[in-house]
């Protein structure tokens, strides 16, 4: 049997341990070791006994780097930012301030699910969180219920995108590109998603205007509470924001920043203004242990993906499929949404950092061999633009129609989040809500690959 073969039975058996539901790092674990195992029977040349020796060393190996220790920052980060209340002050305070437009509190909650997405660095976290600040204050106002719970799981999409985000830190590593280069690149695709979402609500209310309540007064109390407790929100996330996409902080540094600020932000609240909100040594615990758990999973995932990795590495299966893509006489154009539209299908049973270490590491080489191999320049190129330009260009992108999975039926896991927070409303109703985000999150796929300067316009500005 040739390697390859043996390395698409590895795939297939990866895929369908998945499919029944086997923790995705466990299955990538036994994929890579009994893969080897069988590579071993079938060539001499690879030998399992000294294989399994690397495991004494290989879960230090996979964590011990410093671009790696960003990552238990901005989990905390936005551990923290729950715990303290920020997630309900940008809310509210965000609603007072467009609630004089009809939907206003609806296009809110897309505003805050950006604003809490640019420190959750989770699509699931930001959609859970959201739900609970946003959908009581929803009914309350009387919005039609399929509006509601699309624009909440909608909304959460945003979470991984955002800068900063914990699956670009991942993606860059993946692909070895510039942690910082990807976060500056993800600001304007972010800020289209927002702005396009929030046309998509204010068309859905012009065409119905019983999706969302008449206007009423506001207590000018409640917008002078409201606008006190937003603005430090504001400068926090603004600072983190503006200080990676101006270069100003590299992104470990930014995210000791994000938490620092946090901390404070939730110390002065409980004790400078006796309020009781804030941070209380219970929710310290609380964040502090979520992040540790959260953390180990993402670096145990990674353990995993690079046992999985060094398995197909040996294969030869990425190196044939490189091959295959050279030699045929498709469009490149063609094998990329090919790759895109198969991504979506897979976002929709896989979790993001899961498909980002098992797919992006066969999709990458192709790409590579696509546009003109390792020695082009951009005027050469099939996709007019170096390799380097197109390694952030193809991460936005994929990491885009990975989050469409968690809004694609029948398994979109965003929607069965905000299922879990409304159970009496059923859950086609959810997905007919989110259906026309879904479409003009198609319209922002084909904008970015029509025009793939909008990705890359602050990675050579900056």
């Amino acid at each position: 049997m040739h390697n390859e073969m043996i390395g698409v039975y590895g795939l297939i058996g990866l895929f369908a341990m998945i499919m029944l539901r086997i923790p995705v790092a466990l299955a990538m674990i036994l994929t890579g070791i009994i893969g080897t195992w069988v590579l071993s029977l079938a060539s001499p040349f690879i030998k399992f006994a000294p294989y399994l020796l690397q495991f004494k060393t290989a879960l230090w190996n996979s964590v011990a780097s410093y671009d790696l220790s960003v990552v238990p920052l901005f989990v905390l980060m936005g551990f923290l930012a729950a715990e303290t209340g920020l997630s309900r002050d940008l809310f509210q305070g965000l609603s007072v301030l467009t609630r004089r437009i009809r939907g206003g509190v609806a296009m809110a909650t897309i505003l805050a699910c950006g604003g809490f997405g640019a420190v959750s660095g989770s699509s699931i976290a930001t959609a859970s969180t959201m739900s609970r600040v946003a959908l009581p204050e929803l009914r309350r106002l009387d919005y039609d219920e399929g509006l509601s719970t699309g624009v909440l799981a909608a909304g959460g999409t945003l979470g991984i995108l955002i800068p900063p985000s914990v699956a670009l830190v991942i993606y860059a590593i993946v692909v070895e590109a510039s942690i910082l280069e990807m976060f500056q690149a993800a600001i304007i695709p972010g800020i289209l998603a927002v702005v396009l979402f929030l046309l998509v609500i204010r068309l859905r209310i012009a065409r119905n205007r019983g999706l969302a309540p008449d206007l009423t007064p506001i207590d000018p109390e409640e917008v002078r509470r409201s606008l006190r407790r937003l603005w430090p929100v504001g400068l926090i996330f603004g600072s983190i924001i503006l200080g990676l996409g101006m270069g100003l902080f590299t992104p470990t540094p930014a995210a000791a920043v994000g938490v620092f600020l946090i901390l404070a932000y939730g110390l002065v609240l409980r004790l400078g203004t006796g309020s009781a909100d804030g941070l209380t040594w219970p929710r310290l615990r609380d964040a502090l242990l979520a992040t540790a758990r959260t953390a180990s999973m993402i670096y145990f995932i990674l353990f995993s993906a690079d046992i999985l990795k060094g398995f197909f590495a040996r294969t030869g299966l990425p190196a044939a499929m490189s091959d295959w893509a050279a030699a045929s006489s498709l469009d490149p154009y063609v094998i990329l949404v090919a790759m895109l539209l198969i991504l979506i299908l897979l976002g929709c049973f896989m979790e993001s950092l899961s498909m980002i270490l098992v797919i992006v590491p066969f999709f990458w080489p192709v790409l590579i061999q696509l546009n003109g191999g390792d020695y082009i320049t951009a005027e050469t190129a099939a996709f007019g633009m170096s390799n380097a330009d197109l390694r952030i260009w193809f991460g936005i992108l994929a990491l885009i129609v990975v989050e469409l999975g968690l809004i694609t039926p029948p398994v979109g896991m965003n929607v069965f989040v905000i299922k879990s927070f409304s159970p009496k409303t059923p859950i086609t109703r959810i997905f007919g809500g989110v259906a026309p985000f879904f479409a003009i999150e198609l319209v922002r796929v084909a904008i970015l690959v029509m025009v793939p300067g909008l990705t890359l316009i602050l990675t050579r500005l900056l």
